[in-house]
């Protein structure tokens, strides 16, 4: 039997919430009508989970269905449209909120995707997916290339570890709900260490040029 969390339901709304602030902020600097504010809100804080959703065919998505969801992520477009100079100057409690976000959603949608049968690798890009879907339609929307693809402290793989994690211990019969929290923390804990000593990924592989022989 797979697991639910005890803190589930309300840390995925707090993820979602935290997640449709970083929307809202991003649709801010880019000076965003009203519209463009809860459009960008509600892509990155159930972004994740649409994706997750269609990939694993649970139709439909909670992110047009369920409408706590929904008001959810539209709260959090409201609260950072009003309030977006106060709620700017806390960017580093809204980042570590998202970590905390990021490390459920990647736990919870590989959780989902096993409980619709859909194997184990399936259900690891599944959590993955789930923990930076978000991030990446957020991007999209506001012209920018996601940053889980450049030069950003490591976000994408956090999520992988734990999804990664989450499907092996299912394989091995060992997911309970104290293992899923022990997962849940791990990935918090790695994207926290990432931000505080600005961990990234590797950039393109450079060929150190060849000292040239001189000759004579």
């Amino acid at each position: 039997m797979i697991p639910e969390l005890p803190f589930e339901p309300a840390m995925e709304l707090a993820g979602i919430f935290v997640g449709a602030l970083s929307g809202g902020l991003a649709a801010v600097r880019k000076k965003f009508d009203v519209f463009g504010v809860l459009v960008l809100a509600w892509a990155a804080g159930l972004g994740g989970g649409l994706m997750r959703d269609v990939l694993i065919g649970a139709i439909p998505p909670v992110a047009i269905a369920d409408w706590l969801f929904i008001a959810t992520a539209l709260a959090g477009g409201v609260a950072m449209y009003f309030f977006h100079p106060r709620l700017e100057r806390a960017r580093r409690m809204i980042a570590v909120l998202d970590a905390g976000s990021l490390a459920l959603f990647a736990v919870v949608g590989t959780i989902k995707g096993l409980q619709y049968d859909s194997g184990v690798v399936a259900a690891i890009f599944v959590g993955t997916i789930t923990g930076v879907g978000g991030g990446v339609l957020r991007d999209l929307l506001s012209a920018e290339v996601p940053a889980v693809l450049h030069h950003r402290e490591l976000y994408a793989i956090p999520a992988l570890v734990g999804a990664a994690a989450t499907a092996l211990l299912w394989e091995g019969g060992l997911l309970t709900s104290g293992t899923s929290a022990v997962v849940v923390a791990v990935v918090f804990g790695l994207r926290l260490i990432a931000m505080r000593f600005h961990l990234n990924a590797p950039g393109p592989w450079q060929e150190r040029p060849r000292s040239r022989s001189r000759s004579g």
